[in-house]
């Protein structure tokens, strides 16, 4: 805390002292060219009165800005959830620090003035503008030189805040900028010609050369710094949103970035954390949408293609149903015949996936899977029929699971069932129903496995690893079907 305290008030600290310094050199410059009751303010005995002035307000700043800031660090070193009270009281340390050094220069300036009575008339011409040269300065470079240390206080304080800008913007700093290279300067020289022109606290024929080029020094002094700290407060924050827009294009969409800014750069900072919590928000639903009814279904309605919405086409059907399902599930507890179906389904899930099929539902303890939709698929009846094999081998090594898989092809409708507000994506034709009927027939096979014929004419001479076994009418059809088995290995 105490090293946190320390960085803050050396910057409102610095800040005051170099626009004391550069005051200074100007009023030293004019001290030659004052006249009257004005060059009472370069006696000794004021002389002593802005020595001691300067050493007061050097010291009521430090301490005044250790006390500003340390209510904030007493809730932020140790990590503490601040109240909504402290919360608003660190968002208004910069407001605090700038009425601190207003205080502390009106203040230096009338005691200046009110030290010689006799004399306060004159003196007030010079040390009003000296105050309000030195106030402008001390205020915008001390908001400029404390904004970095005080970025984590504020990003700690700032997102349970939805109050206005409380920090300049990138307007303000550009108009403060403007001031100190600009205006500050360009005014002193016209009040200096001003001044001598009436004869008012300096001469007619004063030569204000002199304090003309102290004046043009301080400015380019006061523009170098100004725009040092103005460029950097604007661009560290935005090169920390392009370089956590980078990581985010790269997949990481995790990435955030501190919002420290009251500002409309705070904005940027707080709209691009919302962005990335849309996106998250987005995959999340997306993750758990496939998870529903594919990835391949969501990357159709992702894609907005409604020629594939509702399509006849030819695809391949592969349909697999344990046997004796009914019995397990009266003679063991209900989660450890989930915990069965689980198995089996995420053997059927690996199967289908390795070879780029569709899990089109699960059916209470079977499932349907089909090849070539939604997406097209050229090989899609030698794709099933390797499946259906290679699911068979798998099926195998779970224990106490019997099964049949049934495999068929041909046109089917592939598209969306359902209500406006409430459908699936699906396949329904004569395929599909024989799939079922070769599932169950498969059962009373020794492979626990059976095709159609016309799945193993579609798939050409991409599997030769089958034979035909019998042409049956199966249950619930009304032609014969020409079944198949895979040759043993």
């Amino acid at each position: 805390m105490t090293r946190l305290a320390f960085r803050y008030a050396a910057g409102v600290t610095v800040a005051h002292i170099l626009a004391v310094t550069e005051v200074l050199l100007i009023m030293t410059a004019l001290r030659p060219e004052t006249t009257g009751a004005s060059q009472a303010l370069f006696r000794d005995s004021n002389a002593v009165v802005i020595v001691l002035v300067v050493v007061a307000a050097l010291l009521t700043v430090a301490a005044g800005s250790v006390v500003n800031v340390t209510p904030a660090l007493r809730w932020f070193v140790p990590g503490l959830e601040p109240t909504a009270r402290q919360r608003r009281s660190a968002i208004g340390i910069a407001r605090r620090q700038s009425l601190l050094l207003l205080a502390v220069w009106v203040t230096s300036g009338v005691i200046t003035v009110v030290a010689d009575p006799a004399h306060a008339p004159a003196i007030a011409v010079l040390i009003g503008p000296a105050v309000f040269f030195g106030a402008t300065a001390a205020v915008c470079t001390a908001l400029l030189l404390t904004m970095r240390t005080l970025r984590p206080i504020t990003a700690a304080a700032a997102p349970a805040l939805n109050s206005r800008d409380t920090a300049p913007g990138v307007l303000a700093r550009l108009i403060t900028m403007w001031v100190l290279c600009c205006a500050l300067p360009n005014v002193g020289i016209a009040l200096l010609i001003v001044a001598r022109s009436h004869g008012v606290a300096i001469t007619r024929s004063a030569s204000i050369e002199i304090p003309v080029l102290v004046l043009s020094a301080v400015a380019v002094l006061w523009g170098l710094r100004a725009i040092i700290l103005v460029s950097r407060s604007i661009a560290d924050p935005i090169r920390d949103v392009v370089d956590a827009m980078a990581e985010v294009e790269r997949g990481d969409i995790g990435r955030t970035v501190e919002v420290y800014e009251r500002s409309e750069i705070g904005r940027l900072q707080g709209g691009f954390n919302r962005m990335v919590a849309g996106l998250r928000e987005r995959d999340r639903l997306r993750d758990l949408f496939s998870r529903h009814v594919g990835a391949d279904v969501v990357t159709l309605l992702v894609q907005r293609d409604r020629s594939l919405y509702r399509d006849v086409r030819d695809v391949a059907v592969l349909f697999v149903d344990l046997a004796g399902s009914t019995q397990l599930a009266a003679t063991r507890p209900p989660q450890e015949v989930a915990d069965i179906l689980n198995g089996f389904f995420q053997t059927v899930v690996a199967a289908v996936d390795q070879r780029h099929g569709f899990i089109n539902k699960f059916q209470g303890d079977a499932a349907l899977a089909v090849f070539g939709a939604p997406l097209h698929n050229a090989s899609a009846a030698a794709d099933a029929l390797a499946t259906a094999r290679d699911l068979a081998d798998r099926m195998r090594r779970l224990p106490e699971v019997d099964f049949g898989i049934g495999v068929s092809a041909g046109p089917v409708f592939a598209g969306y069932l359902g209500a406006l507000n409430r459908f699936e994506y699906t396949v329904v034709g004569d395929p599909v129903n024989e799939a079922a009927r070769l599932a169950d027939r498969a059962k009373s096979l020794p492979g626990r496995v059976a095709c159609s014929g016309a799945a193993l004419a579609r798939a050409e001479d991409e599997e030769r690893h089958w034979r035909t076994e019998t042409s049956e009418v199966l249950r619930g059809r009304a032609d014969a079907t020409e079944i198949s088995v895979p040759v043993a290995r």
